[in-house]
């Protein structure tokens, strides 16, 4: 029974779907509210977490295919048949349900709307198209990923705001080089189940260029919050240090032949993402 549960979570992908509700949890709390949001923190994360499984359950039933092929998620639990496809579905279905009576119920419809889209756009649209038509994929179908945020804010004020679409832009742009570094590393896989990864049809060198690129924009979308008066100083200071020593990876990573500074530039993009939105909620409170 604990190995059956165990699988049944890893379908739901939770290390993804709690580093989504991090960001969802700092939209929750920036947002404008005239007391603390328990509601949406408690009903609004539980609703976005369930919905945010039901799309990775998804995911795994569509990428079966590939997964078997790479080492990274060769061992998935549906490729290794320890739950069928029929019943990875019908699990998705009742997390989706639930997931979205909990927003429409406790919520608001907004957020059940912007909820329900994003895993039309991650499990179907990414996952389904995007990912195997074009080297952009993960730019075209990023805004799939960044959304919680936002969702954490309208759960709070029902509003679509400026400071809620920025915190999007936020993870929209930090989604290229944190994926694209894993793709280097995982180069080989990538060509082997033929997915169009941009360092699989383009060329690593290439690929380090607008890891790059996308890391120096990443450090300025991330100072906008400073410069419209969303937060002050501590979060400046601390973007600042956390976006030198990401340019730092990048730089090592962009002179470097070693696979192994791609993993690491993958593995600080994660923490990366962790501090910066860590520093939104303890500048605000400061």
């Amino acid at each position: 029974m604990k190995s059956l549960i165990h699988d049944y979570i890893e379908l739901c992908k939770p290390r993804v779907v709690m580093l989504m509700i991090i960001t969802s949890i700092v939209g929750m709390c920036l947002a404008p509210t005239s007391s603390f949001p328990v509601i949406p923190l408690i009903w609004g994360n539980l609703g976005i977490a369930l919905v945010a499984s039901a799309a990775a359950t998804l995911n795994h039933v569509a990428d079966q295919h590939i997964d078997k092929l790479m080492k990274r998620t060769e061992h998935r639990p549906i490729v290794q048949g320890r739950v069928t496809v029929k019943k990875s579905i019908y699990f998705a279905a009742v997390l989706a349900v639930t997931g979205m009576l909990i927003l429409f119920i406790f919520i608001n419809s907004l957020t059940a709307i912007l909820t329900f889209f994003s895993l039309i756009g991650y499990a179907g649209f990414y996952t389904l198209y995007l990912k195997h038509a074009t080297p952009q994929n993960i730019v075209i179908g990023g805004i799939a990923g960044a959304i919680p945020p936002l969702l954490g804010w309208t759960a709070v004020t029902n509003t679509i705001s400026p400071e809620g679409l920025l915190l999007v832009l936020i993870i929209y742009v930090w989604t290229p080089p944190h994926f694209w570094a894993l793709a280097i590393y995982r180069l080989e896989d990538y060509a082997k189940a033929n997915i169009p990864m941009l360092p699989h049809t383009h060329g690593v060198a290439y690929t380090k260029l607008n890891i790059l690129l996308y890391t120096i924009l990443l450090a300025c979308v991330s100072s906008l919050p400073f410069i419209i008066y969303m937060s002050g100083m501590v979060y400046f200071i601390g973007v600042t240090c956390a976006n030198i020593v990401f340019i730092y990876h990048v730089l090592r990573l962009y002179w470097s032949d070693d696979s192994v500074c791609a993993l690491r530039t993958f593995h600080y993009s994660i923490h990366y993402l962790g501090i910066v939105f860590l520093l939104l909620l303890v500048d605000h409170y400061l």
